[in-house]
C-alpha cells in the first residue's frame, strides 16, 4: 500500500477534533458566506445525520499552511463526455458531447466546460460554473473530493452522467502521489450524427464528372521571390555586326515562367525595349509563330445534340482530350550552362549564372561544374598613354593633371592622412631632429639646425639657431614644403620621389637643395612615436635591432662576457653609455646606425629623471586643487578602498586614472599621468594611499618653491626642444642574458 504524501493541515488551529464548518461556517480554513447548520437552530431532525465536511485529508501533526495557499492555482483536468438524448429528431437519437472537468484543489470546487465546435448549432462553452458539487443521492450532504475522480469511471453531476476517459500528465502524477491507482485510458467515441454528416458532405462535394485540378498555390508559397538568373547570348543572323547580342534570362521558380531582357552596349544604335521576351511559360517545341487563339485550352468541349434552328446547344466535356495540343514547357532542369534553348525560333546559348542559381542547382540536382562559356572577344589592349616630361612650370602634380583631362583639376590630397595625423591634444605628430651641416667650411661646421617633419602632409621645415657674435642670422632656413630626394632628373615623365618619415633618423644624412645635413639627435616625442610605430620605423624596432645584434655576436658569447666583466671591476652590473656605444661600433663595424644604438640604449639603459622635482609637481597639483576648492579626499579614499579587493594598498595605473576622472579632479592630464608614474612600481601598480595623502593639501601641504639652479648656457638649449632624459648607464646583464642565454 502506497504511503499518502504530506498534505497541508486543514484542521482548525488548536487541534480540535471537529471541523469548523459544523459550528461556524468554515471550509478549509476559509470563512464561508453562510453557516450551514442542520435541522432547526443547529439541532438535527429525527433521522437526519450531521453533514460531513468536504475535507477528507488525514490530519497532520502540527499546523500547516491552509489549502488556499498550498494548492493555489493548482487544478486537476479530466477529459470526459456525456450522452444527450435528442427526442425531437429522427436523424439522431443521441449526441456525444465532449467536455473538460476542472477540479480546483484550493477549495474542492468543480467546473465543466465544453470546447466550442464551429457550426455545431449547440450552445457550448461553460456547462457548469465553478462551485462545490454534491454527491448523488443518498450522499447529497457530501461533496466531491479528489478521491472521487479516476480515469475510465463515471461521475454524476446534478443528474447527468460524465464518462472520464483521460487526464493530463500533472493530474496523473498528483493522483498517484495521493495513493490512487489509475485505470487505463478509455477510447474517445465519435458522435454518430457528426460522422454521418461529414460523410454526406464529402459525397456532396465530389463532382459527378471528375476534373483535373491545377493547384499551384503550394509552389507559389514555397518559391515566391526566388529567381534563377542566366547570362546568355543570341547570334542574330540578320545582324551585320560580328558580336552576339547579350541577354539576361530569368526563371521564376514560383510559376515556372521566363522573361528575357537585352543588354544594349552604349551607342549600339538599337531601340531600348523593356523586354526581349515577356514573362510567360516558354514552350520547348514552339513554332516560329504563336498559335491561334483557342488552340490551347485547359479543357476540350464537344458540341452534341445540337439542332438547326434552335439557339440552345448542348456541350459535353471531352475527358479523353481528343485532339488537344499538348505542350512541354521549359523547367529549371532544362536550364544549365552550355544549353541551347529555343525562344520562338531563336537559338539562345546559356553562358553563365549567378551565385543563387549555382546554389540552387548544387542542392537540388548535385551539379558542381559551373564553368562559364566565354562569348566575348577579348578587348584590344589599351594604347599606352605617353606622358610628356615635366616642363618646369608649376609643380609636377599640376603638370601631370593637365595631361589627364581637358578640364584641369587640382591635385588630389590625402585628406585621410591629414585628419588622422593632424595635431590633436598633446600629440603634435611632428618629428623634430637636431642637425648640423656636413661641410669643410669652418664657419658652417658650428651651425645648428632644427629639422621638423610634419606627418600630416609629409612636409619638412628647417630652422637655424642664431648664435651671438657668429655673424650668421638665424631663423627660418627652409620654408615648409615637400623636398625631393637628390640624384633625380628634373625634366622627366615619371613622378619624383620625396623624403618620407622613414628616411629621417638619428645618424641619417640628408640633402636639401644642395645642403647636406647630419641628424645628430631627436626629442623625446620623436623617439616615443617611432618606438610605438616600430612597424613603420625599422630603426626604432627593438626586436629587429636585437636580432641584428644577436646574429653578429652569437659566436662570441664568452669573449663579450669577459669584456664586460673587465669594464665593470666593481660588479655594479652597469656600464656607461659611451662604453656601450663604443662596444657596439666595434662589434658591428659600421653595421649599426646611431639611432639603432640609441634604441638599444633606451631599452636596457638607466635614465636620469632627477631633473623633474617631485615636490615641485606636488606643490603645483595642490595649488590647482586649492584654487578649485577640491576637498573630497575622504570620499576619494573610500572609492579606492572599495576597488581594492585584495586590500593590498595597490591598484593599476589605469584604474586610478579612471577613479580620478570620475571625481573630475581639476588637474591637467599630463600632470596627473606624471604623478601617477612617480608613485607606481615595476608592475604598474600605484600606492594610492600615499598618492592621496600627498595630494591632500589640508593635512599635508607641500610648500611651493623653485630651487635656484644655475642658468644653462645658450649652447646647451640651442634647439629649444624638450630633450630626452639622458641615459646614464646600461644594465648589461639583461642584455647578455637575452643575447646568449642565462649563464650557468
Amino acid at each position: 500500500m502506497q504511503k499518502a504524501p504530506f498534505l497541508p493541515d486543514f484542521s482548525p488551529i488548536g487541534g480540535e477534533n471537529f471541523h469548523r464548518s459544523q459550528i461556524c461556517g468554515y471550509s478549509n480554513n476559509v470563512r464561508r458566506l453562510f453557516e450551514d447548520k442542520p435541522g432547526i437552530g443547529g439541532e438535527p431532525l429525527p433521522g437526519q445525520t450531521l453533514k460531513i465536511s468536504s475535507n477528507v485529508h488525514p490530519e497532520a501533526s502540527g499546523s500547516g499552511p491552509p489549502s488556499w495557499i498550498a494548492f493555489d492555482k493548482q487544478v486537476l483536468c479530466f477529459d470526459a463526455y456525456f450522452e444527450e438524448e435528442v427526442p425531437e429528431k429522427h436523424q439522431e437519437l443521441y449526441r456525444i458531447r465532449h467536455c473538460k472537468i476542472y477540479f480546483f484543489l484550493e477549495d474542492d470546487t468543480i467546473q465543466v466546460t465544453e470546447p466550442v465546435v464551429k457550426d455545431s448549432g449547440i450552445n457550448q462553452g461553460t456547462i457548469l460554473r465553478r462551485g462545490l458539487v454534491p454527491l448523488p443521492p443518498p450522499n447529497e450532504d457530501q461533496f466531491y473530493t479528489m478521491y472521487d475522480f479516476n480515469i475510465n469511471t463515471e461521475i454524476t453531476i446534478y443528474g447527468r452522467k460524465y464518462k472520464i476517459i483521460d487526464c493530463d500528465l500533472y493530474t496523473k502524477n498528483f493522483l498517484r502521489k495521493i495513493g490512487i491507482r489509475l485505470n487505463p485510458p478509455a477510447s474517445r467515441p465519435d458522435d454518430p450524427y457528426t460522422t454521418e454528416r461529414q460523410k454526406r458532405y464529402l459525397e456532396s462535394t465530389n463532382p459527378f464528372h471528375p476534373y483535373e485540378r491545377f493547384d499551384t498555390l503550394k509552389q507559389f508559397l514555397e518559391f515566391d521571390g526566388q529567381v534563377l538568373g542566366f547570362s546568355c547570348v543570341w547570334n542574330d543572323p540578320e545582324s551585320k555586326l560580328p558580336d552576339p547580342r547579350e541577354l539576361v534570362l530569368r526563371y521564376y521558380l514560383s510559376d515556372d515562367t521566363i522573361d528575357i531582357r537585352e543588354i544594349l552596349p552604349p551607342n549600339s544604335g538599337r531601340d531600348v525595349v523593356p523586354f526581349f521576351l515577356k514573362r510567360d511559360k516558354l514552350p520547348k517545341n514552339a513554332p516560329t509563330a504563336p498559335y491561334h487563339p483557342g488552340t490551347i485550352t485547359d479543357y476540350t468541349l464537344l458540341n452534341v445534340l445540337a439542332k438547326p434552328g434552335r439557339n440552345k446547344s448542348y456541350y459535353i466535356r471531352d475527358v479523353l482530350q481528343t485532339g488537344a495540343v499538348r505542350q512541354e514547357f521549359y523547367k529549371d532542369s532544362d536550364l544549365k550552362i552550355g544549353a541551347v534553348i529555343n525562344v520562338w525560333g531563336r537559338q539562345i546559348l546559356l553562358c553563365d549564372c549567378d551565385e543563387f542559381t549555382k546554389e540552387h542547382y548544387r542542392k537540388k540536382y548535385g551539379i558542381v561544374d559551373f564553368t562559364p562559356i566565354e562569348y566575348k572577344t577579348p578587348p584590344p589592349p589599351k594604347p599606352e598613354k605617353i606622358i610628356p616630361p615635366y616642363n618646369g612650370f608649376g609643380s609636377e602634380e599640376d603638370s601631370l593633371n593637365s595631361c589627364k583631362s581637358v578640364v584641369i583639376q587640382t591635385p588630389h590630397k590625402d585628406y585621410r592622412q591629414f585628419l588622422v595625423k593632424d595635431r590633436y591634444g598633446m600629440d603634435s605628430f611632428i618629428l623634430r631632429y637636431a642637425a648640423k651641416l656636413i661641410t669643410d667650411i669652418a664657419v658652417d661646421k658650428d651651425r645648428k639646425f632644427i629639422i621638423s617633419y610634419f606627418l600630416s602632409d609629409d612636409t619638412i621645415s628647417v630652422f637655424e639657431y642664431a648664435e651671438r657674435n657668429s655673424g650668421i642670422a638665424g631663423g627660418k632656413f627652409l620654408e615648409r614644403s615637400r623636398i625631393k630626394k637628390p640624384g633625380q632628373e628634373l625634366f622627366k615623365s615619371e613622378p619624383s620621389e620625396y623624403y618620407q618619415a622613414q628616411d629621417l633618423f638619428v645618424g641619417a644624412r640628408l640633402c636639401f637643395h644642395g645642403h647636406n645635413f647630419l641628424l645628430v639627435d631627436a626629442d623625446e616625442y620623436t623617439f616615443n612615436y617611432m618606438e610605438k610605430n616600430a612597424n613603420e620605423f625599422p630603426m626604432a624596432d627593438i626586436c629587429a635591432v636585437f636580432n641584428k645584434l644577436k646574429s653578429m655576436t652569437e659566436s662570441h658569447g664568452k669573449e663579450i662576457r669577459k669584456a664586460f666583466a673587465v669594464t665593470d671591476p666593481e660588479h655594479t652590473n652597469v656600464i656607461g653609455y659611451d662604453t656601450f656605444r663604443n662596444w657596439i661600433v666595434s662589434v658591428a663595424a659600421g653595421g649599426f646606425s646611431e639611432h639603432e644604438i640609441m634604441t638599444l640604449g633606451r631599452h636596457y639603459g638607466i635614465r636620469d629623471n632627477s631633473q623633474t622635482d617631485l615636490l615641485l609637481l606636488l606643490s603645483m597639483a595642490q595649488e590647482k586643487l586649492k584654487k578649485n576648492a577640491f576637498e573630497n579626499f575622504e570620499q576619494l579614499m573610500t572609492v579606492f578602498l572599495y576597488n581594492d579587493r585584495e586590500k593590498c594598498g595597490l591598484l593599476p595605473n589605469e584604474t586610478c586614472r579612471i577613479i580620478f576622472k570620475s571625481f573630475k579632479l581639476p588637474l591637467p592630464d599630463d600632470l596627473l599621468e606624471t604623478l601617477l608614474a612617480r608613485f607606481e612600481d615595476n608592475q604598474k601598480q600605484v600606492d594610492y594611499k600615499k598618492f592621496v595623502h600627498a595630494l591632500n593639501w589640508r593635512e599635508n601641504q607641500v610648500r611651493a618653491f623653485v630651487e635656484e639652479k644655475e642658468q644653462p648656457k645658450r649652447e646647451d638649449i640651442w634647439n629649444q626642444l624638450p630633450r630626452s632624459p639622458p641615459v646614464t648607464g646600461i644594465r648589461y646583464p639583461p642584455l647578455l642574458d637575452d643575447l646568449f642565454g642565462k649563464e650557468e
